[in-house]
């Protein structure tokens, strides 16, 4: 809120070719306690000081040789960024007043100058230019905020699931509607990194952190550049989806591709950082839902009998190998190379039949031509 010492210390600039009304305007500003009173009787100036100093009102007279204070004015709109004009026209031309709120002026004194009427004046327009500043700077906080929040929103939920958010707030901000679908085809991907714990064994926190950041954000460039869905990292455990929330045919490809890109991205950081990790990555094609739990973390997750099965084809995978069900398959032809590795034994399914994606028939036709 804007208290009298806000007001006092507006920037005041005076603006006359006339030395005595100067003098006159500066004591009597000064006089009733303004601190920053400045003034020029070069109206050529004005752009320039105000561009310099950004005043919180100009005294303008309009009768000026040289230039007069409606041109002075029009100078002020090429440099006044928030297009709220700080000018209080000084005339003795009635027709002068109109003309001058027309061209942007906020208001006008009379000349001869009444000075009780000018501190008046004065004191309404710094305060109804300073009350404009500062809603302004909170109308850009509240902008600035509702950014972040957004950001922060997409961060954690798939564009159209956040719009869906954005959408129905209640007035708490938080949003009512219960949002879920089902999607009868989808191809969901789960990767652990194995012996992780095992390794981290006696690291600094900050280095096991920064060695799972490091490696999950690559995991993040891979899921967007395939059309992938992030939904969670538990530990030292990845999930994505693909397939929703915008249905899509290639799902199952899109999964494929990449869970190889995976593990070329964990052959390059062990490269760059001399460690042995291996990824075991598992992926099952079926009917899923989807939807938002919790009203304050909340998150996108997934449920079904897809899921925990492609949960359990990773647990039950090879370190550094890709094991596909056969729902995942058969939908995958050229250009991935598949190797039947037979009926296993899986907790709470019985037997299963899987793969393990071996590789693309690119990626094995640049091998043999090096």
């Amino acid at each position: 809120m804007l208290s009298s010492s806000d007001i006092l210390n507006g920037k005041i600039l005076v603006v006359d070719d006339q030395e005595a009304n100067v003098i006159v305007l500066e004591r009597m500003l000064r006089g009733a306690g303004y601190v920053s009173v400045s003034s020029t009787r070069d109206p050529r100036e004005v752009q320039d000081l105000h561009l310099k100093n950004r005043y919180d009102l100009i005294l303008l007279d309009i009768l000026m040789p040289g230039m007069d204070g409606f041109q002075v004015i029009e100078e002020l709109k090429e440099v006044e960024t928030g297009g709220y004009l700080p000018v209080l026209v000084l005339t003795a031309q009635p027709n002068h007043k109109l003309r001058a709120l027309k061209a942007g002026a906020k208001d006008f004194v009379s000349k001869p100058l009444d000075l009780a009427e000018v501190l008046v004046r004065v004191h309404n327009m710094l305060e109804v230019r300073l009350l404009h500043q500062e809603t302004k700077q909170l109308y850009e906080q509240v902008v600035e905020q509702q950014k972040m929040s957004e950001r922060l929103l997409l961060n954690v939920l798939p564009h159209s699931i956040a719009e869906r958010v954005k959408a129905q707030p209640d007035a708490a901000g938080h949003f009512t509607e219960i949002i879920a679908d089902s999607f009868p085809e989808a191809t969901v991907l789960f990767a652990d990194i194995a012996e992780f714990t095992k390794l981290c064994t006696g690291l600094p926190p900050q280095e096991m952190v920064s060695m799972l950041n490091e490696i999950f954000s690559d995991f993040d460039r891979i899921a967007d550049n395939r059309g992938l869905e992030k939904i969670k990292t538990i530990g030292d455990a990845y999930m994505a989806v693909a397939g929703l929330p915008i249905p899509t045919a290639d799902h199952a490809m899109r999964a494929a591709h990449m869970a190889l890109d995976m593990l070329e991205a964990m052959e390059r950081f062990n490269a760059r950082s001399g460690y042995a990790l291996q990824v075991r990555i598992g992926v099952n094609s079926g009917p899923v839902v989807a939807g938002i739990v919790g009203k304050h973390k909340f998150i996108y997750d997934l449920w079904g009998d897809a899921v925990n099965t492609a949960s359990l084809m990773e647990s039950h995978g090879v370190a550094g190998r890709v094991q596909v069900t056969e729902s995942t398959q058969q939908q995958l032809s050229d250009p991935f190379l598949l190797e039947e590795r037979g009926a296993i034994d899986v907790k709470g399914k019985g037997q299963m039949k899987t793969w393990f994606l071996a590789g693309r028939h690119a990626d094995m036709i640049s091998m043999a031509a090096a």
